[in-house]
């Protein structure tokens, strides 16, 4: 069911010498909570599978905590799952990896590791650029009883921020990781991937598209503040009775009623027309429109370097080049 890199819950931009003056980072932003209790659901977007993630304990391991991070992956029409476990302590800077324990369906392996120096797992904060690796000898236990051993070596790079429209919601300034993965084991299994993650700040976790290019999108995560309405009582809504003693107003009578005559024809005044309200006109270069133009559309063309996707590309030229950057760079609101 599984392919091998798309449960990782962590699972080329060429900038010129002119926009090292702009900062293309998001400090002070955590882009992965990792308190004891935080949840994310992530569902395909074709209904078929889902992607849970908790971190709890903490447990006691060779005498030291550790807080266990679990992903569990189900098809959730034949309810068949499988569970990675990764043993993790949070620092200032970095959450760090010391062992994991991963089911791999596709070869029906249960894979160990171990970090006699515990590794990045992922950085608190993340900036354009940033890269790190996981590289670690494993161990495969097949369930045909073979035992056999191996070598994982996961690259990451910020790639992009992006904004990202998921189930849960749309959230800004997301972090794009783009995960390279290769992986052998016993001589007869060689396997590559590339797959990404989005990870929206101070939430976590919001997309990722697996070795398919299945996208997952967050549905549910403790971490979302949901407004609550206030109670509204039987008593609130519905109004009181009158009494006997308010007098009850008499209808008039029918002789009373008077149809109005028409207004003469010089009396009639001719409606106005009404002005229909006129949009402002879009601020050139504000390529995401929120109604100024600053790092962030600078950031979204040059995340898309070199390609060419229309939205970035400024002149119309056909390609995301330095040109557009410079068109940004020079239209910058004060």
């Amino acid at each position: 069911m599984k392919k091998i890199a798309s449960s990782y819950i962590i699972n080329p931009i060429l900038l010129l010498s002119f926009t090292a003056a702009f900062v293309l980072t998001a400090t002070a932003q955590n882009y992965y909570p990792a308190d004891i209790g935080n949840t994310w659901v992530l569902e395909s977007v074709d209904g078929e599978e889902q992607s849970t993630y908790t971190l709890e304990g903490p447990e006691i391991i060779d005498g030291e905590e550790r807080i266990l991070l679990k992903i569990r992956t189900e098809e959730l029409s034949t309810g068949d799952s499988d569970t990675d476990r990764y043993f993790l302590t949070v620092g200032d800077e970095a959450i760090k990896l010391h062992s994991t324990i991963l089911e791999f369906k596709i070869i029906s392996a249960i894979v160990t590791a171990d970090f006699p120096t515990p590794v990045t797992f992922f950085p608190l904060q993340l900036e354009l650029g940033d890269e790190w690796e996981i590289a670690v000898d494993v161990e495969a236990k097949l369930e045909i009883g073979l035992a056999t051993s191996g070598r994982s070596v996961t690259n990451f790079k910020v790639v992009g921020f992006e904004d990202v429209i998921t189930p849960a919601g749309t959230f800004q300034n997301c972090a794009k990781v783009q995960l390279n993965v290769h992986f052998t084991a016993g001589g007869f299994l060689n396997y590559e991937s590339n797959t990404h993650q989005w990870f929206a700040p101070d939430i976590g976790p919001v997309q990722f598209d697996n070795n398919d290019d299945l996208i997952f999108g967050l549905v549910s995560s403790n971490l979302l503040t949901v407004p609550t309405e206030p109670d509204t009582t039987e008593e609130d809504v519905t109004p009181e009775p009158a009494s006997e003693e308010d007098p009850v107003p008499e209808s008039p009578a029918e002789e009373d009623v008077t149809t109005p005559e028409p207004p003469a024809e010089e009396d009639i005044v001719p409606e106005q027309p009404v002005e229909e309200d006129v949009m402002p006109e879009p601020m050139p270069y504000d390529i995401n429109e929120d109604g100024v133009v600053n790092i962030l559309d600078l950031t979204f063309v040059a995340s898309r370097f070199g390609e060419s996707d229309s939205d970035a590309d400024v002149t119309g030229d056909g390609t995301v080049n330095i040109l557009d950057l410079v068109l940004i760079a020079q239209n910058l609101s004060n």
